[in-house]
C-alpha cells in the first residue's frame, strides 16, 4: 500500500500550487474517503483513496493522457510567445502542471494531438526507432494522381535532397482532392513537402490517427477527451492502412468537407 502526502498527491494530478492545497482544505474543500480533511500533510493510500478537490474526484494513476481535436490558430507548445498553445484548450479540471503536446502540429493544421504529463510515455512515443504511425487526410489543389503512391512509397526526396523514409497514400473515395497519407516519421512540414515535391500544393490537413488511436468521429474540433488505458496502448500498435481507407475514407473526408471547406 503506497502511502503519501495528501497535498503531493493533489499537485501531481492538478495545477493547485502546495498553497492553495493548503487554503482549500482549512476551507473544507478537500475530501478523501468522503470526509474533508484539514490538514494536507497526512498520508493517503495513493492507489485507493477517494479524493475530491472542490467537488472534483481526482483519478488515482499519477498521469494523465488527453486527446486533442486541434482547431487551427493553435501553436503545439507551452509557451505563449507564437501565439494561443492547445493547453489553454484543455478544460481546467483536467490539467497538470506538467502538461504538454507530445508531438507537434502545425498552426494551421487540425486533428489528433496528445497532451500529457508522461514525459516517459512522449519519449516512446517519438523515438524514431518506435516508427509510429500516422495517418493524415489532406485537401489538394489539384486532383490527386496515381502516380503519387509509387513515389511515395519508394521514399521520395524533398526539395531540399531530404529523403523521407516509404509512405502510403491513397485518394479519398469523394473527392479526387482530397487524399490519404501514412508517414512513420515526423520531419518538419513533411506532409507539406512531400506534395509539394510531386507539383501539388495542400490546402488543409488534418491528423486522424496515431497509432491505432484513431480520433473518433464525435469529438468535436477544439474538444479533448481523457483515455483509457487501453487508448494509450493503441498509440502503440499497428495500423492497417488499407482497412482505416476502406472503414473511415467517407467519414474524414465528410468532416473535413463540413468543418473546412
Amino acid at each position: 500500500m503506497a502511502q503519501v502526502r495528501l497535498d503531493k498527491y493533489i499537485s501531481e494530478r492538478t495545477e493547485y500550487s502546495r498553497s492553495q492545497i493548503k487554503e482549500l482544505a482549512a476551507k473544507g474543500r478537500i475530501t478523501v474517503d468522503g470526509a474533508a480533511v484539514k490538514r494536507p500533510d497526512v498520508k493517503i493510500d495513493a492507489e485507493n483513496a477517494d479524493v475530491t478537490v472542490c467537488g472534483q474526484a481526482l483519478r488515482s494513476s499519477r498521469f494523465r493522457y488527453i486527446l486533442l481535436n486541434k482547431p487551427q490558430g493553435y501553436v503545439c507548445s507551452t509557451d505563449d510567445k507564437d501565439g494561443e498553445t492547445v493547453i489553454s484548450l484543455i478544460p481546467p479540471e483536467m490539467r497538470t502542471k506538467g502538461m504538454f503536446p507530445a508531438g507537434r502540429l502545425d498552426k494551421d493544421s487540425t486533428g489528433a494531438l496528445l497532451v500529457t504529463d508522461d514525459g516517459e510515455l512522449a519519449h516512446r512515443m517519438l523515438s524514431p526507432r518506435r516508427h509510429i504511425s500516422k495517418i493524415y487526410i489532406v485537401k489538394l489543389d489539384r486532383p490527386f494522381e496515381n502516380n503519387y503512391i509509387n513515389k511515395f512509397a519508394e521514399g521520395i526526396t524533398l526539395a531540399d535532397g531530404e529523403t523521407c523514409l516509404p509512405a502510403r497514400a491513397a485518394v479519398s473515395e469523394l473527392s479526387d482532392k482530397l487524399a490519404f497519407i501514412e508517414l512513420f516519421e515526423g520531419k518538419y512540414h513533411q506532409v507539406k513537402r512531400m506534395f509539394a515535391a510531386v507539383g501539388n500544393h495542400v490546402e488543409l490537413l488534418m491528423r486522424v490517427s496515431l497509432g491505432a488511436l484513431v480520433l473518433p468521429e464525435k469529438l468535436a474540433i477544439g474538444d479533448s477527451m481523457e483515455l483509457l488505458h487501453k487508448d494509450v496502448e493503441n498509440l502503440f500498435e499497428p495500423m492497417d492502412f488499407d482497412l482505416f481507407c476502406k472503414r473511415f475514407s467517407a467519414v474524414f473526408s465528410a468532416n473535413l468537407i463540413n468543418n473546412h471547406l
